[in-house]
């Protein structure tokens, strides 16, 4: 079975400020980002909040998917969004199941 890679998007508790990032283990690195443990931009905006993420097959995907949603404007980065989660519920009990 091949490791799957994600791509994901967390946010604050008011869902101002999106941040797009990648890992091969969503639920670690989404544990990280709720506790504060992820240095830098997503810690100084208290981003806590899964509101996207997607599977890719490997890391060179992955990569390049998260270019494409970082690199693309606010508004198609909500209709991403949107389009998964449109009540923008916080997807962490979704993926501890």
């Amino acid at each position: 079975m091949n490791k799957q890679f994600y791509v994901y998007v967390m946010t604050n508790w008011d869902n101002t400020v999106l941040y797009a990032g990648m890992t091969n283990d969503l639920k670690r690195r989404a544990h990280e980002h709720r506790e504060g443990l992820a240095d830098g931009f997503t810690r100084r905006y208290r981003l806590k909040k899964l509101v996207y993420y997607e599977i890719c097959d490997d890391a060179l995907s992955a990569i390049a998917r998260e270019k494409q949603i970082k690199g693309g404007s606010r508004k198609k980065k909500l209709l991403l969004i949107g389009s998964m989660n449109p009540q923008w519920r916080d997807l962490w009990e979704d993926i501890n199941g």
